[in-house]
C-alpha cells in the first residue's frame, strides 16, 4: 500500500522533471483502474465526467461537494496513483468555502485539487480577482499546514466563458501563484502563441487542457508546459460509444456493435 504522503511525493516530483506528462481523466473507480493498468503515472478527477455519470449537467452547480468527494475518495482507492481533483469552485464564494473544500480533499487521499474563479453565475461569470484570490489563499492556508506536498491549482476560466482576453487571466494566474497555488491551470486557450506567452509569464508548472486537432504532448513540451489533461474527453468518448451502440440496438435492431465492445475476460482481468 503506498501511503498518501508518498503518493504526493512522487506527484511533486513528476512536476520537477524535464519535459511534460499526461494526466488522464477517469470519472469513476473503473476507469480510474483501466488507466493505471495502461501505465499513467497520475490521475485527474474530471467534474464533467462526473456529473454525467450522475445524469446531471456539468457547471452549473448542480453536483455537491458530498459528491465529488465520495467520487475522488473511490478514484484514490482504486489505484496506487497520485490523484489531484477538479474541486470546481471550492463549493462556495467564501474563502472559508475553499478552506473546506480543500480539508476534506486531503482527508480522502487525494494528493492535489483545484479551485477556479468561476462563480456559476450566468451575468458575472468570473469572480473579482480580489475575491478570487482570498479564495487561493484559504485554500493555500490548509496546505501549508500539512506534512505533505498538496499540489494546489489555480484555474482561472475566462475562456470558458468566452472572455479570450489572455492578459487578464495572466494577472489572475499571476495572482494566484502570489496567492500560494502551486500550479496554473487556464483551460480554453486556442493557440501555441497563446500557451507558449503564458508559460513564460509565470513561475509554476503550467497545466494544459487538450481536445481534438490540438498540438501534441511533445509540442506542449517544447513551448513549457508541464502536464496535460483532457477533462471530461475520455468520459464523453465513453458516452459517445454507448449512445452509438444505444442508436444502433433502436434505430436498426442489430447488434454490430458487440464486435467492437472490449472482451468480458480482458475486462474481468482488468479489474481483479
Amino acid at each position: 500500500m503506498v501511503t498518501q504522503a508518498e503518493k504526493a511525493r512522487n506527484f511533486k516530483a513528476l512536476h520537477e522533471r524535464p519535459g511534460c506528462f499526461i494526466l488522464p481523466n477517469p470519472w469513476d473507480a473503473g476507469s480510474a483502474k483501466l488507466l493505471a493498468g495502461l501505465g499513467f503515472e497520475a490521475l485527474a478527477t474530471t467534474s464533467a465526467g462526473l456529473a454525467f455519470t450522475l445524469g446531471k449537467p456539468d457547471g452549473v452547480g448542480r453536483v455537491t461537494r458530498d459528491e465529488t468527494i465520495t467520487n475522488a475518495h473511490a478514484i484514490v482507492a482504486a489505484t496506487d496513483l497520485p490523484v489531484t481533483a477538479d474541486l470546481e469552485d471550492g463549493f462556495g464564494s467564501k474563502p472559508e468555502a475553499a478552506a473546506e473544500t480543500i480539508k476534506r480533499a486531503v482527508a480522502v487521499g487525494l494528493v492535489g485539487g483545484s479551485i477556479e474563479d468561476s462563480t456559476r453565475e450566468g451575468d458575472k461569470p468570473i469572480y473579482d480577482i480580489a475575491q478570487a484570490v482570498e479564495r487561493i489563499v484559504a485554500a493555500a492556508e490548509v496546505v501549508k499546514g500539512l506534512s505533505f506536498p498538496f499540489l494546489l491549482v489555480g484555474r482561472a476560466e475566462n475562456y470558458l466563458h468566452g472572455r479570450a482576453d489572455l492578459g487578464d487571466t495572466i494577472r489572475r494566474l499571476q495572482a494566484y501563484q502570489e496567492a500560494g497555488a502551486q500550479v496554473l491551470y487556464a483551460p480554453g486557450l486556442r493557440t501555441r502563441e497563446e500557451v507558449a506567452t503564458l508559460v513564460k509569464s509565470v513561475d509554476r508548472p503550467v497545466n494544459v487542457l487538450m481536445g481534438p486537432g490540438g498540438a501534441t504532448v511533445a509540442d506542449l513540451a517544447a513551448l513549457g508546459v508541464r502536464r496535460v489533461s483532457v477533462g471530461g474527453s475520455l468520459a464523453r468518448a465513453a458516452f459517445g460509444g454507448f449512445l452509438r451502440a444505444a442508436r444502433e440496438l433502436k434505430e436498426k435492431g442489430t447488434f454490430g456493435f458487440t464486435a467492437e465492445a472490449t472482451p468480458h475476460t480482458e475486462l474481468n482481468a482488468a479489474f481483479d
